[in-house]
């Protein structure tokens, strides 16, 4: 599983703080945090500051990163100019989040794809919004697989995200969200299924329970990338588990060495 550190977002109030107050001290403990806690790379996302001034925010907030750790970064943001500015300040192969199949936020991030020869992460919507069945999530997801390929974006460098709603209000749509990441990963060998999971647990209780059963049923479907809190013990002794179970740790050697890791106690 590719763990995608979350914790350096701005909508949590202690990020938003440090970034603010240009605290690169807090900033690089969260980071160093996260890779200890066995993160493969970093989601870093300013997008609470004003749309101006987030392209020098977001290349402050990489470089800051970047001093303390050499994981990559998943650079996260809806403008365009602050993922540029942040993929032109980071070293090594970043991650962009996201691209999607509208065509305004289509036409302005591929380039940046391209250009930086980044991994992306594609979120399963069009101009018509989110898909309304698993039908029209299946052709949204295989169009926009399509495109990017089709756009000289290797099949290894996308991340799909089939975009998982609350279980609160759209049951039935959690069922589905399963099913596309199991049939789209089934039909391009190579593709990359992730998903932010707490999405699916919003408004209910006892949250950590749903995303825990969501990444055990999401990884038998597929799911090979998350972008989650590497520091919830339990969710990461579930995710060495279930993988494990549906044979993607072959002798379970990777659930022993977290075993002696102490990364698999609650």
């Amino acid at each position: 599983m590719f763990i995608i550190g979350e914790k350096i977002n701005a909508t949590r109030k202690s990020i938003e703080a440090a970034v603010k107050a240009r605290d690169a001290a807090y900033i690089q403990e969260v980071a160093k945090a996260q890779e200890q806690a066995g993160a493969h790379a970093l989601d870093v996302n300013c997008g609470t500051v004003p749309v101006s001034e987030e392209p020098e925010t977001m290349k402050w907030l990489v470089k800051t990163v970047q001093a303390v750790t050499d994981l990559p970064i998943c650079i996260d943001s809806p403008n365009p100019a602050a993922l540029a500015a942040g993929l032109a300040e980071h070293s090594g192969k970043p991650l962009i989040n996201s691209i999607s199949g509208e065509s305004a936020r289509y036409d302005s991030v591929l380039p940046l794809v391209k250009q930086y020869r980044t991994g992306v992460i594609a979120l399963c919507n069009d101009d018509r919004g989110l898909p309304s069945s698993k039908e029209m999530a299946l052709e949204v997801g295989d169009n926009l697989i399509k495109r990017l390929m089709d756009d000289g974006v290797p099949i290894h460098n996308i991340y799909l995200d089939p975009l998982v709603r609350t279980l609160a209000t759209s049951p039935e749509t959690v069922v589905d969200t399963l099913e596309v990441m199991r049939d789209l990963s089934r039909k391009y060998a190579g593709l990359h299924c992730v998903s932010g999971l707490s999405n699916v647990s919003y408004g209910l209780p006892e949250r950590r329970h749903l995303n825990r059963a969501f990444v055990v049923m999401s990884i038998f479907c597929g799911l090979d990338a998350v972008i989650v809190d590497p520091l919830d013990r339990g969710m990461i002794a579930s995710i060495y588990a279930a993988e494990a179970l549906v044979n993607k740790d072959r002798f379970c050697l990777e659930y022993i060495k977290a075993y002696n890791e102490g990364k698999l106690a609650d």
